[in-house]
């Protein structure tokens, strides 16, 4: 039989955590390898359906866990990779067709190499119990112009993708990005960044 409940007291750093029945009673005790997904890791209050089952010592475990609502989950990821890929793709053209000066579009591509490698240190280090990499950084990474990565990052490495109060600042810092830009690439961004390579 199979229920649906909610994860709660989620320790990504140790794989394991319980889940509350929507039905109520007690806690089930889930482990990582009891997802069907491996792709991807669970989060606090993400909505799951499992099967029950005991262990050696007569606790309840969940077994056969599934994620829910999946399958929403992909496609939204999918969306903004493209439009990730787009972006960049775009401020190329125009870097090209000389309506935004070069020195623009590497920055753009250095920050985003830069936070994608800070998105997979990360992950990697939360996998391992090693030191983290700070929100805080993350965030300044994709407010300086590396958000393109950091969407890859979550994509690609299933990383703070699901966390609702991080993807909160974390859009936040695109559009300031995204308006930053919007001036920069007006008559007086255009004259600001002529002033600034000039000087260099």
């Amino acid at each position: 039989m199979r229920y649906q409940g909610r994860i709660t007291s989620w320790k990504d750093e140790q794989g394991f955590g319980f889940i509350t029945p929507n039905s109520g009673g007690k806690q089930v005790f889930v482990h990582i390898t009891a997802f069907s997904n491996r792709q991807r890791r669970p989060i606090d209050n993400e909505i799951v359906t499992f099967e029950v089952n005991k262990d050696m010592n007569g606790k309840l475990k969940a077994e056969r866990v599934q994620y829910i609502n999946e399958k929403g989950q992909s496609n939204d990821s999918t969306l903004l990779l493209l439009f990730a890929i787009i972006f960049l793709v775009c401020m190329a053209i125009s870097v090209f067709a000389g309506k935004l000066p070069l020195l623009v579009l590497e920055i753009y591509l250095l920050a985003s190499i830069c936070t994608l490698i800070a998105y997979k240190l990360d992950k990697t280090a939360a996998k391992h119990s090693h030191r983290r990499t700070s929100e805080k950084t993350l965030h300044i990474l994709a407010l300086v112009g590396g958000w393109p990565g950091a969407i890859i990052g979550q994509k690609l490495f299933r990383h703070k993708s699901k966390k609702f109060s991080f993807q909160v600042t974390f859009w936040a810092t695109i559009i300031l990005n995204c308006a930053a830009l919007a001036w920069l690439i007006s008559m007086d961004g255009l004259a600001f960044i002529e002033d600034v390579i000039g000087g260099l």
